[in-house]
């Protein structure tokens, strides 16, 4: 299991590290013990948080209420909680090809 998964038990929660503003909206290489999401919505007034909650719900085939931001609203470094989803479930859908 990567360093940027932990389990929980209704679901898992992943550690990322947001770059707002890129060119297009893409899943990065692993960074430390996160996951780097580039998005290309800007941080203002939330557009960025809710970006990457529905980037992170397509590419996790799952609904958007089912992805919570939980820590780091303000912040390039953010817990991300994936409710009903186990970890190795989240791994593969995020290496899949998109």
């Amino acid at each position: 299991m990567h360093a940027f998964l932990r389990l929980h038990p209704d679901g898992t929660c992943l550690a990322v590290k947001v770059q707002p503003r890129a060119p297009k909206n893409e899943i990065g290489e692993t960074m430390g013990s996160e996951l780097k999401i580039k998005i290309t919505a800007p941080p203002v007034d939330d557009a960025a948080n809710e970006a990457l909650l529905r980037f992170l719900a397509d590419q996790l085939d799952c609904p958007r209420s089912a992805v919570q931001l939980v820590q780091g609203h303000k912040s390039h470094h953010k817990v991300v909680f994936v409710r009903g989803m186990d970890a190795s479930t989240i791994e593969q859908r995020l290496s899949a090809p998109t």
